[in-house]
């Protein structure tokens, strides 16, 4: 054991001639003692990798040694002794794997969020559908016993003028009667209609009764209307934090990532290379990184330019099936959100079958294909209030437009949202790029409007805005 020593010290004494031997503080620093503090953050590293690798979804706590990244000088002092390299080498692959193990982990969250978001506005949205329905059943029944109740009345006036008795006439006809219930009991205290006609009386009651009984029916559809909504907006708040949280955690190891490699290889490389050269070449990447990102967005809005000379030269509109006009606004500040052919109506539908999924039978918006990558415009101006994952939509947009009145757009390729949530975004602003994501069959937008939240036709709601789709 002598030997290791005197060769430890000589060393130490050899770097401290030379002047390159690490100060009290990098000692502190590269060697710290193992102290139950240090155990518990090495320990919260492990346990990070394992949750990462078991795809697990749990609580997310920052990083403690987030705020602890190395420094070049850091880097240069290490690099002067064997042991306090291995240290470094180690510290930075451990933040290297925290930052994608915590990156993972709110993505899976955010996924996960999402697909319930999906489910819950679905639901909500069948529920409305369902509510209203019923309630058009129980109008429609409520309609029909006001006509056999009329019926009956008529009946029973032609069996009193036979009868001649002129004065109970008047008595049970004096005035109009208000409803189906006030002329049925005025009409089932005639013995004459109950004997002679009996099938008109039963069918009129029948109607009423039918009615009442939709009515109610309706009425605790609509409570749990209300009650699905809520629990829809919840969860579309809990998904957009979540995928907020995802995209933040995404941008921390973006920034951090490139460094700490840069700084790893510098400490791994036994080649005579200085960190200075790895400190320039990461500055030339960040900026050919910075002027890739400006030439796609030039690009971008180029691209947007063109579309809306286009739309512009064509006239605005659109026809329907046929499509054209994207992103051109009409008189009443409304815009047709895509140039693409009508593909998919709204309403009843087959159901059509893929490899891992199956359509909707009812469909909540209608499908515009212009082609993937093809320009989505905001079908009026208003403020963004979801962008990112929702389920079987894909990346989806949803825009309240105040008054109630609201649109979504789904089936957006990936990359191809160009909005934020809070933006406020104006008609035919180009917002987003279509897609194949979600359940979807082909490159497409899936367009819905929305009244107090619940879907209605697009085709008839934009068409009242002077929008054809």
């Amino acid at each position: 054991m002598q030997p290791e020593n005197t060769t430890v010290k000589t060393l130490a004494d050899d770097a401290a001639e030379c002047g390159c031997a690490p100060s009290p503080r990098e000692q502190r620093r590269l060697w710290p003692a193992m102290n139950r503090r240090t155990a518990l953050g090495l320990g919260i590293l492990g346990v990070a990798a394992l949750s990462a690798t078991a795809g697990t979804i749990g609580p997310l706590v920052s990083p403690a040694y987030a705020a602890d990244y190395p420094s070049w000088d850091d880097v240069v002092a290490a690099k002067n002794n064997e042991a306090a390299k291995a240290a470094e080498i180690t510290k930075i692959q451990q933040l290297i794997a925290g930052l994608e193990s915590d990156v993972a982990a709110k993505k899976q969250i955010a996924q996960q969020l999402a697909d319930e978001f999906y489910v819950a506005q679905q639901a909500y949205f069948d529920a409305a559908l369902r509510a209203d329905q019923l309630q058009q059943q129980a109008d429609t029944q409520g309609a029909a016993a006001v006509d056999a109740a009329n019926k009956a009345g008529r009946v029973a006036a032609q069996l009193y003028r036979n009868g001649g008795d002129d004065t109970s006439l008047e008595l049970f006809f004096a005035g109009s009667a208000t409803s189906a219930d006030d002329l049925l009991a005025r009409l089932g205290t005639m013995d004459k209609l109950v004997q002679r006609n009996q099938d008109v009386y039963a069918q009129a009651v029948t109607a009423r009764d039918s009615a009442q009984s939709l009515s109610d029916q309706a009425a605790v559809q609509r409570a749990e209307r209300d009650r699905l909504q809520k629990v829809a907006e919840e969860k579309m708040v809990a998904a957009q934090k979540a995928a907020d949280e995802a995209q933040a955690a995404l941008d921390a190891q973006n920034a951090k990532r490139g460094e700490l490699e840069a700084q790893l290889a510098a400490l791994q490389d036994t080649v005579a290379k200085t960190v200075a050269d790895y400190q320039e070449g990461e500055r030339i990447r960040k900026e050919a990184e910075a002027a890739a990102a400006a030439a796609a967005a030039a690009a971008a809005k180029a691209e947007a330019d063109r579309i809306a000379r286009e739309n512009a030269a064509a006239g605005g509109g659109g026809g329907g099936g046929g499509g054209g006009g994207g992103g051109a606004v009409v008189g009443s500040g409304w815009a047709r959100p895509s140039s693409g052919w009508r593909s998919s109506g709204y309403g009843p539908r087959t159901v059509q079958c893929g490899n891992s999924y199956c359509s909707s039978g009812f469909h909540y918006g209608v499908d515009l294909a212009a082609g993937c990558g093809a320009g989505i415009y905001a079908a009026s101006a208003g403020r963004v209030v979801y962008a990112g994952w929702n389920g079987g939509y894909g990346n989806y947009i949803k825009i309240d437009h105040g008054g109630g009145i609201g649109s979504g757009y789904g089936h957006i390729r990936s990359g191809g949202i160009f909005v934020g949530v809070g933006q406020w975004v104006n008609a035919g602003q180009l917002i987003a790029s279509e897609g194949n994501t979600g359940n979807s069959f082909g490159c497409h937008v899936h367009f819905e409007t929305y009244v107090n939240n619940s879907p209605v036709n697009p085709i008839y709601f934009m068409a009242d805005r002077g929008v054809s789709v």
